[in-house]
């Protein structure tokens, strides 16, 4: 009796096991896409994203988080509250080395990257009536720059800096995501907004079709002063409304990133199941179109994860 009581005491334990292991199988298996704002561009890739891994990635359940984007996602990922998320190539690189005043904590150790994607352009867009044309004439106007301490926010800042400037020369700052300073600017209420995003974004097309907009450039040697990550970039005529020409600005490559306590095999497939299905993303939005295998690993200031790391040894790229 007394053996058979043993044999049942070390079945429960074996099933008890069996089911621990499953529950953390299955838990490995969560894939909570952190993204931005949903006016932004990381929104409706981060909806793609999570349909296609819900799709693909077997035994997996998805969810998107709408976010206030890069800083808050990088924190976000360090507490494991998130499997994969967008940001700025600057806002990695000061999260990995801990920097405070861009509002991490300290060392974000545990963020490692599955791909470099598509670049960011920093733009400046005011109303006309508002008679700002350049970077000097924002001084004493109202100007909105993101949500605080975003990776929208921390380009303001490189900006300002590199010209001369700061928040101090301007009227009035507000710290709003890209869709209110979009109305506050339709309401005659906020003169301009810098919004650091894929060409087109859905917020500053809604707005270049309700009144007339003034894109204004950032000078090539303005970005040069700031240097790496940022460079060079056209905003190409025609991208807004009532765009005529062609418009100089900075841009920043975006990551996508994961942290280390993410399985091998489910960083494999998020990295795999991103470039299997580039047609799908472009879909959801053109900024997609930029996302290139052959530039995957360029500029990730972050340890890749070693998943992410099989894949590109397989496509031949390590």
């Amino acid at each position: 009796m007394l053996g058979l009581k043993k044999k049942h005491l070390a079945a429960g334990a074996v099933a008890l096991g069996l089911g621990l292991q499953a529950a953390t199988a299955g838990a490995q298996e969560f894939i909570n896409v952190l993204t931005g704002g949903t006016s932004g561009v990381y929104y409706p890739l981060g909806v793609a994203l999570s349909e296609i891994y819900g799709e693909k990635i077997e035994g997996s359940r998805t969810q998107v988080q709408a976010t206030k984007a890069s800083v808050e996602n990088l924190n976000l990922l360090q507490q494991g509250r998130g499997e994969i998320a967008f940001a700025l190539g600057d806002s990695v690189k000061l999260g990995w080395e801990g920097d405070t005043e861009a509002g991490f904590p300290g060392k974000l150790d545990k963020l490692r990257g599955i791909a470099a994607i598509y670049p960011n352009y920093i733009q400046i867009v005011a109303s006309t009536d508002s008679g700002i044309k350049t970077l000097e004439d924002l001084k004493g106007k109202s100007l909105s720059v993101g949500a605080p301490a975003s990776g929208t926010e921390l380009n303001a800042r490189a900006i300002f800096a590199a010209a001369g400037m700061s928040y101090e020369d301007l009227g009035k700052v507000e710290y709003l995501p890209f869709a209110e300073s979009v109305e506050l600017i339709k309401n005659r209420q906020l003169d301009a907004t810098l919004q650091s995003a894929g060409l087109g974004v859905a917020s500053i097309r809604d707005l270049s079709t309700s009144l007339a907009i003034t894109v204004v450039a950032v000078p090539a040697e303005i970005v040069e002063k700031i240097g790496a990550p940022y460079m060079s970039a056209t905003i190409p005529a025609g991208t807004y409304e009532g765009q005529a020409e062609d418009v100089n600005t900075a841009a920043v490559g975006n990551m996508l990133v994961t942290h280390a306590d993410v399985s091998d095999e489910t960083a494999y497939q998020m990295t795999k199941q991103l470039f299997e299905n580039l047609d799908r993303l472009t879909a959801a939005h053109a900024a997609a179109k930029e996302i290139k295998l052959e530039t995957a690993t360029e500029g990730m200031p972050i340890p890749l994860h070693p998943g992410a790391e099989r894949y590109y040894k397989e496509k031949g790229l390590l």
